[in-house]
């Protein structure tokens, strides 16, 4: 490297003088193509590498078009990102799915060459004058509804906000929008913040942490160590999850901004400097003048249920999450109650499909590992599970053994249904236990009408797989409409 990590340090601000930086652009995917383009709108000289090549039509063969108009350099194939080229490289920016060990990479540290995110370089493009604050959040699992259900509590306030980062608009194309942002909603996940480390948050949070991209990090140290991250040079407030004492011990170990608080939020009572519940009401008592003796109502349950029947804990625990990260950025009670009331859930997060002869069926197909399908387990009484697909090395063990009590059946489905039912046997011997051994996704009508089998009045089916869904479907997506469709046709039989 011969551009000098001196000229990098510089590099705070869109303002900043980037012209004749040679930097690589590892991957072409919509984070490279955007880091790509602020780069050479900024006069940098950008070369972007992929291990694929384009297919004639597809979205990727367009970016490539658009960026060669634009006078990048592109170069597909395997050997282009096996090793770092010949020629100077000043910087790498790389897309959030590379691991530290792939060869490119491990090249560019060897040689020295930093590497950046594609979080780190849009927080580095900011306006020098009146940049948006972000309020950032991570954890393993709630991080798109969190941020989602913040979007609309800005938005309710009358702020012109924006989710963006690892949901909805890529976090540059945000930071570069040409009407500046009151405010930007960051969702991090712990490849975006591996690589960042000058994101300096007005309020940040992390809802939880749970063994997940052990094998992308190297170690659950690491993995840990890279959600910490969120709470870095934070300014105002650092929001952990008091029933999570992992994410306090984070906040406690952060260096951030002096006068920083730490708080808390619970689905109990909460103590001073904590959001929580009273009742079924969201209480603060952090961000009111008299915490030591009044809170002030956020919103009720009433406010987050919709058309849902009741409302699941962990939405709970993401609203408050949300309304505390909203109050840190200075919005009053009544626009939290707003945003939350004007607040709709993605598909596949706990979505009512139907009720079949006073049974309950549910999609949170969204919960492709232990620890969400354990948060939706526990939003219900007696639950008919539906489980299994690819669990990535997954342990069920503590998943299994704390659902037991609340379950009435499983119906297990995908490529290691057999892990999960040895956890059922082991610690709910007499539970009958359903195995559907075929893998294509024509056998779902076959999971449901198995699952209806095992329910009875006042029974929950809930689809939370604790799993990847790619073993038998495109996405987690697709699982959760061929849950709902089968669940459909079983409610109008011969329509």
């Amino acid at each position: 490297m011969t551009g000098g990590t001196d000229r990098l340090r510089e590099l705070t601000s869109r303002e900043a003088d980037w012209a004749g930086l040679r930097v690589l652009v590892a991957g072409l995917g919509v984070s490279g193509f955007a880091a790509a383009d602020a780069l050479l709108d900024r006069g940098a000289e950008v070369v972007v590498v992929d291990g694929r090549t384009p297919e004639p039509g597809s979205e990727m063969a367009e970016r490539a078009r658009i960026l060669e108009i634009l006078d990048a350099e592109l170069r597909f194939g395997a050997d282009h990102v096996s090793r770092m080229p010949s020629e100077r490289v000043d910087l790498v920016v790389t897309s959030p799915g590379w691991a530290p060990t792939q060869p490119l990479l491990a090249d560019a540290a060897s040689a020295g060459v930093p590497i950046w995110g594609e979080v780190e370089l849009a927080w580095r493009m900011r306006p020098l004058e009146g940049a948006a604050p972000w309020l950032t959040v991570t954890g393993t699992n709630g991080k798109t509804t969190t941020v989602q259900m913040l979007t609309s509590i800005l938005r309710a306030a009358g702020k012109r906000a924006i989710s963006a980062g690892n949901v909805g608009t890529p976090i540059l194309e945000a930071v570069m929008d040409p009407e500046p942002f009151d405010a930007i909603a960051v969702e991090l996940s712990s490849f975006q913040l591996h690589w960042s480390d000058s994101i300096r948050p007005q309020a940040s949070a992390c809802l939880n942490v749970a063994p997940d991209h052990v094998d992308w990090h190297g170690s659950y140290d690491a993995y840990v160590a890279a959600k910490g991250k969120v709470y870095q040079g934070t300014e105002i407030a650092c929001i952990y999850n008091v029933d999570d004492p992992q994410t306090e011990r984070l906040v406690e170990e952060a260096d951030v901004q002096e006068g920083c608080r730490a708080i808390g939020f619970t689905l109990g009572t909460p103590a001073p400097s904590m959001v929580g519940v009273v009742g079924e009401v969201l209480a603060d008592r952090a961000f009111v003048e008299q915490r030591r003796h009044a809170a002030a109502e956020l919103a009720s349950f009433e406010d987050l249920r919709g058309d849902a029947p009741d409302v699941a804990p962990h939405l709970v625990a993401n609203a408050l999450a949300a309304a505390a990260l909203a109050r840190a950025h200075g919005v009053d009670p009544a626009a939290v109650r707003a945003g939350l009331r004007a607040f709709q859930p993605e598909a596949h997060r706990i979505a009512h499909v139907a009720t079949i002869d006073e049974v309950r069926y549910v999609d949170d197909s969204k919960a492709t590992n232990p620890h969400a399908a354990a948060a939706s387990l526990a939003a219900y009484e007696h639950v008919v599970w539906i489980a299994g697909g690819l669990l990535k090395g997954a342990d069920v063990e503590d998943l299994v053994r704390d659902a037991a009590p609340r379950l009435r059946g499983v119906v297990l489905m995908g490529r290691d249904r057999a892990a999960i039912a040895q956890a059922l046997a082991r610690h709910a011997p007499d539970l009958p236990v359903i195995d559907v051994a075929e893998t294509d996704t024509g056998t779902m009508d076959r999971v449901v009408s198995q699952a209806a089998s095992l329910a009875q009045p006042g029974d929950v089916v809930l689809l939370a797989p604790a799993a990847a869904s790619m073993d038998m479907f495109v996405n987690y997506g697709a699982r959760g409409d061929a849950f709902a469709e089968a669940v459909l046709r079983r409610a109008a039989p011969g329509e």
